[in-house]
């Protein structure tokens, strides 16, 4: 039975597929949209990601899509290990600012689901880490968005020394949420 858990912050949701296992190893159903939608989340999904991160201590994020194509997640981790934020970044919010945490790894076979108003970013936990995300639009470079990974008022425990975290330039050039124009509101 698919197991979903609402977070600290209800719109965030931590799935579980089950997992048959035998001698030969096992086998998951790890997205039924039907399943997904009996449990309240009805997403259309329109594009599958696929990302590989060399070194422990890889940071990915905050990262989001401005309207139009604001996206919503479904993120797993298909081997290694990771610390799994999404930040809600809706001003008329009552979590604006707050976020969740949480690990998800190829063994654990947990899911998050991100919706739409989040900024979501991850850290490495193993090296050689990969995961596959499902969005809801279409990757747009014009609305690519971001939010700084390290903020203080995000008060976020990311598991690596800002000093060691591996980031693109990008990551380390995004915006404090105090900075940020106001995209959802």
């Amino acid at each position: 039975m698919l197991s979903v858990e609402s977070t600290v912050i209800p719109e965030v949701r931590l799935i579980t597929p089950p997992r048959f296992s035998d001698n030969r190893g096992f086998f998951s159903e790890v997205y039924n949209k039907q399943r997904l939608a009996d449990a309240g989340i009805v997403v259309d999904f329109v594009q599958d990601n696929h990302s590989r991160s060399a070194a422990a201590g890889t940071v990915r994020g905050l990262h989001f899509q401005a309207q139009p194509f604001a996206q919503a997640k479904l993120i797993r981790v298909v081997r290694g290990r990771i610390f799994d934020v999404a930040v809600d970044i809706r001003r008329s919010s009552p979590t604006f600012g707050k976020h969740v945490s949480v690990e998800l790894s190829a063994e654990n076979g947990r899911q998050l689901f991100v919706p739409v108003g989040f900024a979501h970013g991850f850290c490495t936990l193993e090296p050689d880490t990969e995961i596959e995300y499902k969005v809801s639009a279409y990757y747009s470079a014009p609305h690519d968005c971001g939010l700084s990974w390290n903020d203080p008022a995000l008060d976020i425990a990311w598991p690596v020394d800002p000093a060691q975290a591996v980031l693109s330039d990008k990551d380390r050039r995004q915006p404090c949420l105090a900075e940020l124009p106001e995209y959802f509101s």
